[in-house]
C-alpha cells in the first residue's frame, strides 16, 4: 500500500503501467480526474475509490488548497506486507511535484532562446537599414531594448503557464488562447507609435518570433503533464 500526496493546485500524470492493477482510494481532501482530451472529470471526495485501468484518464489534480492524499492498493502491497511504506509514500509525493518545476524550467530555457533569437533578428533588421526610431520622443529603441522586453513578457508567459497548470483543469487550451490574445495585443503600440512603415514592420515581427518560440513551447509542455 502507498500513500500519494498532492498539495493544493498540485497535477500528476497517469502514467498507465502504474496504474494498470491498482485502486485508489481517497483519505483526505478531494481529487479531480483529468480526462484523455484535457476535459475537468469527476471530482472524488473523502472514502471515494476508484479503477483507472481503461478510463482514458491522463492526470490526477487537486482542486482544494489543502493536501489531498490516496491510498493506493496494488498486488504488490498485498504479497509483500513488509515494503517500507514511507519510502513509497515519499517517492509518490515527490513525483506528484516536479510537474509545475519542470515547466518553469523548460520556459526560462525558451525564454533565453527567445531573446537571442529577437535580438539577432533586431541587429539583422538594423542592418538592413530599419532605424527603430519611434517618433514619440525621437529616441532609437536599442538592441538591448528588445533583449530586456522579450524576457520580460516571456517570464510573464512562463508564470501564466504554471498557474495554469496548477489550478485550470485545461491548462494547455487556455494557456493557447490567452497568448494568441496577448500577442494580438501586443501589435498594438507599434501600429500606434507613428513610426515609418519598415519599422512597424520590423516590430510586429520582432514580437512574432518570441511567441514563436514560446506558445508552442509551452503549450507542448502543459500537454504532457
Amino acid at each position: 500500500m502507498r500513500t500519494l500526496a498532492l498539495r493544493g493546485g498540485a497535477r500528476v500524470a497517469v502514467v498507465a503501467e502504474q496504474w494498470h492493477h491498482a485502486f485508489g482510494v481517497v483519505t483526505r481532501g478531494r481529487v479531480q480526474l483529468e480526462l484523455r482530451n484535457g476535459e475537468p472529470g469527476p471530482v472524488l471526495g473523502r472514502n471515494a475509490g476508484f479503477w483507472l485501468r481503461g478510463t482514458g484518464v491522463r492526470a490526477l489534480r487537486n482542486p482544494g488548497r489543502r493536501t489531498a492524499r490516496l491510498r493506493i492498493v496494488t498486488p504488490e502491497s498485498v504479497t509483500e506486507p513488509w515494503r517500507n511504506d514511507m519510502t513509497s509514500t515519499n517517492d509518490i509525493a515527490m513525483a506528484a511535484r516536479p510537474a509545475s518545476g519542470w515547466l518553469a524550467v523548460t520556459g526560462l530555457l525558451a525564454t533565453a532562446a527567445a531573446m537571442v533569437a529577437t535580438t539577432l533578428a533586431a541587429a539583422l533588421a538594423r542592418a538592413a537599414g530599419v532605424d527603430f526610431t519611434v517618433p514619440d520622443g525621437g529616441e532609437t529603441i536599442p538592441l538591448g531594448g528588445f533583449a530586456v522586453v522579450t524576457g520580460f513578457s516571456s517570464v510573464v508567459g512562463v508564470v501564466i503557464a504554471v498557474a495554469l497548470l496548477r489550478w485550470s483543469a485545461r491548462p494547455a487550451e487556455r494557456f493557447l488562447w490567452t497568448a494568441l490574445t496577448l500577442t494580438a495585443i501586443s501589435f498594438v503600440p507599434p501600429l500606434i507609435s507613428g513610426a515609418n512603415a519598415a519599422t512597424t514592420a520590423a516590430l510586429i515581427a520582432l514580437h512574432l518570433i518570441p511567441a514563436a518560440v514560446m506558445i508552442p513551447t509551452l503549450t507542448r509542455g502543459l500537454r504532457a503533464r
